[in-house]
């Protein structure tokens, strides 16, 4: 069983009041079991799958992808570069209850064509800053194992953070995919 983990509250999310806002803290708590019944197991991503923000197809795109489930949704929301996911996430005019928010596991997946290996958002290990792009050029790649995610550094150079050390303002996409201009 995991713990409870919330994702960040803040004053806008607090003076909503939102009926939605008890499901949010409690956020990707649930299990990542394929077989759970309950509909919060990650979906497994198709070549059709297209992203919630700008409609890219996310089969066409190297690196980390993203899914997040919303309580009252039935639908996947999928996103085909891990930043976009965590810009949404972090956003603080997000106030839709989130029930579970997937990443993929970079240490497990081929980073080319990315395919399974769902991780929790919240439970993931980020990378920043390396030398390999995703979909939107730089992008944060994921990893469940700090031993894993400390390799790509190695290799690619970056930053490895924690869910809970990555702040709005490391994944605001108003200037590009991390401030990327020459796209």
């Amino acid at each position: 069983m995991t713990s409870l983990t919330t994702f960040p509250l803040n004053r806008r999310r607090l003076l909503c009041g939102c009926a939605g806002l008890a499901a949010l803290s409690l956020a990707g708590c649930q299990p990542s079991d394929p077989n759970a019944s309950d509909g919060l197991a990650p979906v497994a991503l198709d070549n059709m799958a297209s992203c919630s923000l700008d409609g890219m197809l996310l089969a066409d795109f190297p690196g980390p992808k993203g899914q997040i489930l919303y309580a009252h949704d039935k639908q996947v929301h999928w996103f085909c570069d891990t930043v976009e996911l965590l810009s949404t996430l972090l956003a603080p005019e997000q106030v839709r209850a989130v029930r579970a928010a997937y990443v993929q596991d970079m240490g497990k997946a081929d980073w080319v064509r990315p395919s399974g290996h769902w991780i929790m958002a919240r439970d993931a290990i980020f990378v920043f800053g390396s030398k390999r792009h995703g979909s939107m050029g730089p992008t944060a790649a994921s990893f469940a194992d700090e031993h894993a995610a400390q390799s790509f550094v190695q290799s690619y150079g970056g930053r490895a953070l924690r869910f809970a050390d990555i702040k709005p303002e490391m994944v605001d996409l108003s200037g590009g995919a991390l401030h990327d201009t020459r796209m």
